[in-house]
């Protein structure tokens, strides 16, 4: 094991299969990339990327885990295991459609699937506790790959007393801070999060935080809005033919989370379904149709991304740009919105720097995964509020 451990260590390129389902939980992200070198010397080229959608039962299956009155801990058990065969599944079908086998495949790097995730310390027996959970078992990837997988890279920093997330701005930093431009990496996935990199900063000084919803609202409007029959608001078009109405964006925005300082993380605990039930509690008294409540939750996002910019980067540190990445960057009137609020700083994409939006998070698993070989701590205790800097993942050889 040991000389199977040097080998990969001494390997100028890699070949690594990053993994990674998010808090929308619509489907199994697999990239592909080849790696050259680790640390600040980092390259990355992608070479394949898909998306693997979920089975509308596989979603319902998911949504149950996330509220303690259904996910029982035998459906957390069964589920961890089907889970990880579906990742599995999904790297060999990557591999497959890359025209490659399992052997030139080095490494993989799996996120899985975030169930729960509590990174506040709750007392039991006078021990504080903090705790996060994800799902997908890492050892039925490496079983049916035959490939060492790295995953489960949360709990380490939970362990050092930190939040667990944001994961990315340590590959935000790898990726996009290099040069004099201070630029803010904006994900906007379920839950929305910024990285503020360039300009000299160092990783110990790097700034990063969840800053609040993302889709996640608007995308449970919509699907309750519609019986199920939509998932979201494709290309935002709802959103774009409503108006947002004043009295309940600013209901919305009382929400505690958004007064919290960092450093600070959240999740479907604060914005999921209980939260989707408020939100259409609120709009019955204004009696909205439903394209003026998607515009306004849509609001409610860009809002509280451009509120935490004006709080916590602009007056500091300064913006030059903001690159935007995840499923946001596909909705044209929730970007419309938003370069108009922070205006004149330019909203670009990942696509405008040659990184796919789709494939960033898996990306950044297989960076990570590579990191995580090489001993190299990749938590940034400035941001998540970890005691010290660690090694995340763990490794099924």
């Amino acid at each position: 094991m040991v000389e199977r451990w040097e080998k990969l260590c001494a390997k100028s390129s890699k070949k690594v299969l990053g993994l990674n389902s998010g808090t929308s939980y619509d489907g199994i992200d697999a990239a592909i990339v080849e790696i050259t070198g680790w640390g600040k010397a980092t390259r990355v080229q992608l070479l394949a990327y898909h998306n693997y959608a979920y089975s509308t039962e596989t979603r319902r299956l998911i949504a149950e885990l996330f509220d303690p009155g259904t996910g029982g801990v035998d459906r957390i058990c069964l589920a961890n295991f089907y889970l990880g065969e579906l990742f599995a599944g999904s790297a060999l079908g990557i591999i497959d459609e890359a025209g490659l086998s399992p052997a030139d495949i080095d490494l993989i790097g799996s996120h899985g699937q975030t169930i729960y995730h509590l990174p506040s310390p709750i007392k039991v027996e006078g021990i504080p506790v903090r705790s996060t959970l994800q799902i997908g078992e890492a050892a039925v990837i490496a079983e049916r790959t035959g490939i060492t997988t790295v995953a489960d890279f949360r709990v380490r920093d939970v362990a050092a007393g930190g939040e667990g997330a944001p994961l990315i701005p340590y590959v935000d930093y790898l990726l996009f801070g290099g040069d004099d431009q201070r630029r803010v990496i904006q994900n906007i996935g379920g839950i929305a999060n910024l990285t503020l990199v360039g300009g000299g900063l160092g990783p110990g000084e790097i700034i990063a935080f969840d800053t609040g919803p993302g889709n996640m609202v608007i995308d449970g409007v919509v699907n309750r809005l519609t019986e199920g029959r939509l998932f979201y608001d494709r290309d935002g078009l709802i959103a774009g033919a409503g108006q947002r109405h004043p009295a309940l964006l600013a209901k919305l925005l009382t929400h505690p989370y958004l007064a919290k300082q960092p450093p600070k993380s959240t999740g479907r605990e604060d914005f999921g379904a209980d939260y989707i039930g408020f939100v259409l509690d609120e709009s019955n008294k204004f009696e909205l149709t439903i394209e003026d409540l998607i515009a306004t939750v849509t609001a409610f996002t860009v809002e509280t991304i451009a509120r935490h910019y004006e709080e916590y980067i602009i007056p500091r540190y300064g913006m030059d740009e903001v690159i935007i990445g995840g499923g946001g960057a596909y909705n044209p009137t929730l970007l419309r919105l938003l370069a108009a609020r922070i205006a004149p700083v330019p909203v670009r994409r990942h696509e405008d720097y040659g990184i796919s939006s789709d494939a960033k998070e898996a990306i950044a698993f297989a960076i990570l995964a590579n990191e995580a070989l090489h001993g190299e701590p990749t938590n940034l205790p400035a941001v998540t509020g970890a005691k010290r800097p660690v090694v995340l993942g763990k490794f099924i050889l």
